[in-house]
């Protein structure tokens, strides 16, 4: 055999299982190394869309069997009194001095700039009505129930939850939605708006004493509703029915999910306030668009 042949001798069975080993390691390796790399930005965007598409349709679950529930009875005879004084009897000071504050500088820097250009602020109380009816009203008092209302009922239901009270109102044969969402959901729609209205005479009330006080205004031509349309009204009831209806069920649904500790109350009350504030933004967008698409001009 020449020096040529023995060069090319093939290699034995052990070495090309060898070879065959450290190459199915290598592939191994770098399967693991894939696995473990970080998602993109287009994953991550992906999850968060199907995790919002995936609430948002328990949400609507959580809306039907609540509202279905108020037909179907099985709660405690006069709760949903009680959770409408809770909601709203409560919440008269903290509207009062939220929508008070806010109609005072509101009036205060629009009638500073209307002065600075125009030189005349006469108007500036026919238009503040007309947003106050239609939008600012009813969007900024359900964002002041969010982070109060949206966060006790969170609360209270995420402590039963922990606490293991509403497996003890299954096996009781009691149903949770029932017996705890459903009086708060038509206590807060009630309540939400009747206090949207009232915070809405605050706010107006409010910026008057200022605008009377600061700049000299009559309060006859401050105090002027003739501007305002039936159009505007009923939006701004329509959206205050909207906001009353989606705090307690975020509410409720994030409660209803705690499990383990304090911990997972305190995330549920925080969820709460957040996705709260968020629907409040999101319907008051929403709304606002079919109302001119509707209506038009007359809003």
């Amino acid at each position: 055999m020449s020096p040529s042949d023995r060069d090319q001798t093939p290699p034995t069975p052990d070495a090309a299982a060898s070879g065959d080993a450290s190459a199915n390691k290598a592939d191994r390796d770098n399967d693991n190394d894939n696995d473990n790399k970080a998602p993109g930005l287009i994953e991550r965007l992906g999850a968060a869309a199907l995790a919002a598409l995936a609430t948002t349709g328990a949400l609507a679950m959580l809306l039907a069997s609540a509202t279905a529930a108020l037909f179907r009875g099985g709660r405690r005879p006069g709760e949903i009194w009680r959770q409408m004084y809770a909601i709203g009897n409560r919440s008269l000071l903290f509207i009062a001095v939220t929508l008070g504050f806010f109609g005072m500088v509101f009036i205060y820097q629009i009638a500073i700039q209307l002065d600075r250009i125009a030189g005349d602020v006469s108007l500036v109380g026919a238009q503040f009505i007309r947003a106050v009816c239609r939008d600012l009203g009813p969007s900024f008092t359900a964002v002041m129930l969010a982070t109060r209302v949206g966060a006790g009922i969170a609360a209270e239901i995420g402590s039963m939850s922990v606490t293991e009270q509403i497996d003890a109102l299954r096996m009781s044969g009691e149903r949770p939605i029932s017996y705890l969402i459903a009086p708060r959901f038509a206590a807060c729609v009630v309540m939400t708006v009747l206090l949207a209205v009232y915070g809405s005479l605050i706010a107006f009330a409010a910026g008057g004493v200022t605008a009377w006080a600061y700049f000299d205004l009559n309060p006859r031509v401050y105090f002027d509703v003739s501007q305002v349309t039936f159009a505007q009204v009923g939006q701004g009831l329509v959206k205050a029915f909207c906001y009353g209806a989606v705090i307690p069920i975020i509410a409720g649904y994030y409660g209803l999910r705690a499990r383990s500790g304090a911990a997972d109350v305190g995330r549920a009350t925080t969820a709460a306030v957040i996705g709260g504030s968020v629907a409040v933004l999101i319907l008051d967008f929403l709304i606002s668009l079919a109302a001119i698409a509707l209506l038009g001009d007359q809003v």
